[in-house]
């Protein structure tokens, strides 16, 4: 093996972009971590709208995927609260959602979303999904 193959070792690269994946389907949300944690991308995951503010909060992710059906608070909800305050406005939010009709991808721009991901997706759907809402960093 030639010097220039060899990878440097994680600690020494750049830090980890993280993504926060919630929804309440813990199938969805162990796939996304699975699927984005072999990109190299640090995942958090939360199980509902409620969850994921405190996660918002604890770990200022860089993007975040956000189912819209979950019980207590919906994505919409937890999407508009998120883009609501100041410091985390800029913060991409992708919606996840199994419906793909043309009032729920409106209803999520009007929350804040940046990007709509139908469900299920495949891997190059959820990190092509990354690299729309995360541009100058993702690549």
């Amino acid at each position: 093996m030639a010097y220039d193959d060899l990878q440097m070792p994680q600690s020494d690269a750049a830090p980890r972009l993280k993504v926060l994946v919630i929804d309440d389907s813990q199938t969805i949300r162990r796939s996304a971590e699975t699927l984005l944690s072999a990109a190299g991308y640090a995942v958090v995951t939360a199980a509902d709208g409620y969850e994921a503010l405190a996660q918002v909060a604890d770990e200022n992710p860089d993007l975040i995927f956000i189912d819209i059906m979950m019980p207590r608070l919906d994505g919409f909800q937890a999407c508009a609260l998120i883009k609501r305050n100041p410091r985390y406005a800029a913060t991409p939010v992708v919606m996840l959602s199994s419906k793909d009709g043309l009032f729920d991808r409106a209803r999520g721009r009007l929350a804040g979303a940046d990007e709509y991901l139908t469900k299920p997706f495949t891997r190059d759907e959820l990190l092509g999904a990354v690299r729309a809402g995360l541009p100058a960093r993702a690549a």
